[in-house]
């Protein structure tokens, strides 16, 4: 009998598959089965990513080459899925801009850069992907779309974690993910009943360790805000966005679940 885990037999589309909790994401489902688009605007790291991290799982792993950064780029590449795949199982909204910012020197650019790739090119991938969805209904019953937004979505950053680096998360990043946030209930509102569900992930600290921060004590101080008491491994929101995907979490539709350590029950 198959696991409720499993992806067997499923296509799933995954934005931001080269970036640092898009990579575990990829190894995650591919290894519950799937057969995976990774997607990214570098081609060269998409290759890489594929012969090297993901090599063992062969033609299972696809690349499709999109840049979310402006719509014309979003139809671009929801055009070249929709002509090479009959239907899609899941879709995992990974992509972010990944700007810093102290608030002073956030200018209107910035924030209009992060809402066409935390909202807009969410929205329209899901738009234009609707009827790949709704083929996967009709064959399996079954579709599944995962948003990663943030704890910042629900709670502001620290101020003096960053003290005066410039390094700051900004505001426009936690402004445009509690959108999506909120998108993420009115897609599974209105999508729910064709058997799409679609439920998001909020990340709490995973900073990328093997970077030496500009900050001093970063990642400590992180860490001692945490009620774990440690920053997290990327595997740890790999794992649950296979969950969400998967047919375990078949009636699971509209939430946001953190993966924060605790972060935000403070």
């Amino acid at each position: 009998m198959t696991s409720p885990f499993s992806l067997e037999g499923r296509v799933i589309l995954l934005t931001g598959a080269t970036g640092y909790l898009g990579k575990p994401m990829a190894e995650a489902i591919l290894a519950a089965g799937a057969t995976l688009i990774i997607s990214g605007r570098n081609k060269q790291k998409l290759e890489a990513l594929k012969a090297n991290q993901l090599a063992n799982y062969g033609e299972r792993c696809q690349i499709a080459v999109g840049d979310l950064a402006s719509p014309s780029g979003v139809d671009g590449l929801s055009d070249a899925i929709s002509a090479r795949f009959p239907m899609l199982h899941g879709l995992v909204n990974n992509a972010t801009d990944g700007r810093v910012g102290e608030l002073r020197t956030i200018t209107a650019e910035d924030f209009l850069f992060s809402a066409q790739h935390n909202l807009v090119a969410p929205f329209l991938l899901v738009r234009n992907l609707l009827p790949l969805f709704e083929r996967a209904v009709e064959a399996s019953g079954d579709a599944s779309i995962v948003n990663i937004g943030t704890m910042y979505g629900s709670v502001s950053p620290y101020p003096e974690v960053y003290g005066d680096s410039g390094f700051n998360n900004p505001v426009q990043y936690g402004a445009t993910k509690a959108g999506l946030m909120q998108m993420t209930r009115y897609l599974a509102a209105h999508l729910g009943c064709q058997g799409i569900r679609v439920n998001g992930i909020a990340p709490g600290p995973f900073p990328d360790t093997s970077v030496e921060p500009a900050i001093p004590q970063f990642y400590e101080t992180l860490a001692k805000r945490v009620p774990l008491n440690r920053v997290g491994s990327p595997r740890e929101v790999a794992d649950p966005v296979v969950f969400l995907l998967s047919s375990a979490a078949s009636y699971i539709n509209g939430a946001n679940i953190p993966v924060d350590g605790g972060w935000t029950a403070w």
